[in-house]
């Protein structure tokens, strides 16, 4: 067997690995949008078959209706909300922060950013109940404050990763514009700011994935219908008492994907950039 033959035997065993695991990736979100467009009892009794005998488009229509007379368009706004605030107060609050750190000298410094780090293993399980308790001595219980005012005190996570672009900006841009005579919210905003942009998207991507997918945050907080949000809504179709419409909610939870997707796929080319770039590009 001469060299090329092997290499294109390799070439295929490796596509084909490659797709068999990718399948086995995304079947169950396959099976999901494909059980959208069955009954309830083909569903429960026929899962191993991934595609539906005949369409039916009616569990969109009554998914949509939602339950309690509110319809899921509300649940939509109410994530859509949450998402876009919460989203906006964590990318502007971990960019100040994580400015500061890399370029600010300052007393306790190396103290603060410790403190900030260790927060980082802390399961979040830890502080479900001091921050509950916290939120209840505030009176925001069934508001959305516990689910977006946190969000503007900055995320470690976020913090950090910002901080590796930023460090890797030459610090004569800095010196260069004091000289000028910016003062540091001019440099932050006006040079810092549009070069870390990677990160800036990099962050408002995931963040928009976690909180849109949050779902302990709402079951926590919100206990009226009509603040719900999708996963919270969701959740709500599935009744113990009485028959759940699994095709509804297979149908709204599809829908549910949507705006991750088109968010995923309008920036991807800013996520690629973002987590590989970490200096100017030229």
């Amino acid at each position: 067997m001469n060299v090329k033959l092997k290499r294109t035997l390799g070439n295929l065993f490796y596509h084909i690995f490659v797709a068999a695991f990718a399948f086995l990736m995304v079947y169950p979100v396959l099976w999901m949008i494909f059980g959208s467009f069955k009954t309830s009892t083909q569903i429960l009794n026929e899962s191993h078959r991934l595609l539906p005998t005949e369409l039916k488009w009616d569990n969109y229509i009554s998914g949509w209706k939602g339950f309690g007379g509110i319809t899921f368009a509300t649940f939509f706004k109410n994530s859509i909300f949450v998402t876009t605030i919460a989203t906006l107060g964590v990318t502007i609050s971990s960019a100040m922060v994580a400015y500061g750190f890399s370029r600010i000298r300052f007393k306790g410094r190396n103290i603060a950013f410790a403190c900030m780090m260790v927060t980082l293993m802390l399961p979040g399980q830890i502080l479900l109940i001091p921050q509950y308790i916290v939120f209840q001595k505030l009176q925001w219980i069934n508001t959305y404050k516990p689910l977006i005012v946190p969000s503007f005190f900055g995320s470690a996570f976020f913090i950090f990763m910002i901080m590796q672009f930023i460090q890797g900006l030459p610090k004569e841009l800095d010196e260069a514009a004091i000289i000028d005579g910016c003062t540091r919210y001019s440099i932050f905003t006006r040079i810092v700011l549009p070069l870390i942009g990677p990160a800036i998207v990099t962050t408002v991507i995931i963040n928009f994935y976690w909180k849109w997918d949050d779902f302990m945050g709402p079951l926590l907080y919100l206990s009226r219908p009509q603040k719900y949000t999708v996963s919270l809504a969701i959740k709500a179709f599935a009744d113990a008492t009485a028959t759940t419409d699994y095709g509804a909610m297979f149908a709204m939870s599809t829908l549910s994907l949507l705006p991750v997707f088109f968010i995923f796929l309008f920036f991807n080319r800013y996520l690629i950039e973002g987590v590989s770039t970490t200096g100017i590009k030229g």
